[in-house]
């Protein structure tokens, strides 16, 4: 018989039938399914409503009738697709054990799904660091109650700094200003007043 529309892609769907004894509410599936949905269930020739007529148990792999089908009953389910295991992937080349979580070697590989290929791909640790690195500045000094100024990096802002005097931070523009290479506190800071000046993380 010829199909009106677009005929199937992917030949016959697997099928399985069931016998009823009055009682029975569990029976094992064939084939392992991710959602109640992925599959047809008829009994006596009704077609059972997802959630409602059946659901699934153990991972996918029971069908649990909400009522124990009647005896001489014809039971058949059409399986519309199959859960993939992960276990399928192990030595396969792309995963080669399942661990719990922890700490990720440099050599530990990912699978990554690539939007302009649409393939998967495996990627490394590596593969995600940092194309940059980051300079740190650390500056102290003591005060000695008349040097209003520091020395600071060129390129710095206000808000690219964390200046300390005595542990207490320093409001920017309000404790200190900064042009070019200077940062200018507006009260000199007093005799033996410990000052830090840490530059914010920039890229080097």
């Amino acid at each position: 018989m010829a199909y009106i529309g677009r005929s199937p892609l992917y030949g016959a769907f697997e099928r399985q039938s069931l016998t009823a004894d009055s009682s029975t509410v569990s029976f094992t599936l064939n084939y392992t399914i991710g959602s109640s949905s992925s599959v047809l269930v008829s009994v006596a020739g009704v077609m059972q409503e997802p959630e409602v007529g059946y659901t699934l148990t153990g991972g996918g792999t029971t069908l649990l009738f909400s009522a124990a089908p009647t005896a001489g009953d014809t039971i058949f389910i059409v399986f519309l697709g199959l859960a993939r295991d992960v276990g399928s992937f192990l030595n396969s080349g792309i995963i080669t054990a399942q661990t719990s979580e922890g700490t990720v070697a440099d050599n530990d590989e990912i699978l990554i799904y690539d939007n302009s290929a649409a393939a998967l791909r495996r990627m490394t640790k590596a593969n995600f660091a940092p194309t940059v690195s980051l300079t740190y500045v650390t500056r102290t000094r003591t005060g000695n109650g008349t040097l209003a100024t520091d020395t600071v990096t060129s390129g710095c802002a206000v808000d690219n700094v964390l200046v300390y005097v005595n542990g207490l931070v320093q409001q920017p523009t309000t404790d200190y200003t900064i042009s070019g290479t200077t940062l200018t506190h507006v009260v000199a800071p007093a005799a033996s007043d410990k000052i830090v000046i840490r530059e914010l993380p920039r890229e080097g």
